[in-house]
């Protein structure tokens, strides 16, 4: 059987389908070409991370497709339910990449409270003139430790970034209209072991209490965070989207940015993704990264071996 990993594979994933006797391609077929591929090459599993889209007229036009398979949580880039009814696998690695995407939050979260993402640029321009300006503009940093982080949505990437703040000594407060309790382990390089309790509060509360807001929801319709929403956020409170492009209002974020009601946010997905906005891109209160959460070598592992092990149990 032959499997297309159009969107790329880690070696152990690529080893462990091969070790299952798979045809394993990892040819990156560009999207209009897609279909001729498929088809001329008869692929039974197509395997996708975000940038291949998956769309009812691929399904149709080829019939030897037997999986799709998404590297990652996120399935927005693929008609899951019409490739069900077709009579479709349709696989993803929800619980892999956790822990990276949480690391990443923190990435941002500390580029930001400590001005990072500003020194960074202006370092290089004139760290060696103006040392002394640029220290005395970055001394008022703030520290984590103490401070509240809300998450809204509280799943398995949501929990996992709860667990790096509790090790950082911060608050966790939650929002999910899917889960009214919730318990977290935190386990330590000792074998020791600490649970954690919480109940879900409503998103204005999170809102209104959190020092730090970070977002772990799915594609929606509608923003997540609009106008009204960062109204309802602390003066001086800051955001950080590593879900999805398009749950967070752009507009209304440098908005609040230019007018203080922010002191920064961090976004590593963009509403017009993969070419965002200038004003974004460009923007001194915004500490970025182009999409790149589940984006670790050990994330990749994980989630090229769990493909390789779900897609040996149905096709095999």
């Amino acid at each position: 059987m032959k499997v297309l990993a159009n969107d790329g594979i880690s070696q152990s994933g690529v080893d462990a389908l091969k070790e299952a006797g798979f045809d394993i391609i990892t040819t990156k077929v560009a999207q209009e070409q897609l279909e001729n591929y498929i088809n001329e090459h008869k692929i039974d599993a197509l395997l996708v991370r975000s940038a291949t889209k998956v769309r009812k007229e691929l399904i149709d036009a080829c019939p030897s497709l037997k999986l799709i398979g998404r590297g990652g949580v996120g399935m927005d880039n693929i008609d899951v339910q019409y490739a069900k009814d077709k009579g479709l696998s349709v696989i993803n690695t929800p619980a892999s990449s956790s822990a990276s995407v949480a690391e990443l939050v923190f990435a941002h979260l500390y580029a930001g409270v400590r001005f990072l993402y500003d020194a960074n640029r202006n370092m290089p321009l004139e760290g060696e003139s103006k040392f002394g300006d640029l220290k005395k503009a970055y001394a008022k940093g703030v520290e984590l430790r103490g401070k509240t982080l809300g998450v809204i949505g509280f799943g398995r990437i949501g929990q996992a970034t709860a667990k790096v703040a509790l090790g950082a000594g911060m608050k966790v407060i939650f929002s999910d209209p899917y889960m009214d309790k919730a318990e977290v382990k935190l386990d330590f390089f000792d074998g020791q072991e600490v649970t954690f309790n919480f109940e879900s509060k409503s998103k204005e509360e999170v809102l209104r209490e959190a020092d730090f807001i970070t977002l772990h929801v799915p594609a929606q319709k509608e923003y997540v965070i609009g106008k009204a929403e960062l109204e309802l956020m602390k003066d001086g409170s800051a955001l950080i989207n590593a879900a999805r492009g398009g749950v967070v209002d752009e507009i209304a974020l440098i908005d609040a940015l230019d007018s203080g009601k922010l002191a920064f946010a961090g976004l590593d997905v963009f509403e017009s993704e993969p070419k965002p906005e200038i004003r974004i891109l460009m923007h001194p209160k915004i500490t970025l990264s182009p999409h790149i959460g589940a984006a670790t070598n050990e994330a990749q592992d994980r989630i090229g071996i769990e493909l390789a092990e779900q897609i040996q149990a149905i096709l095999k």
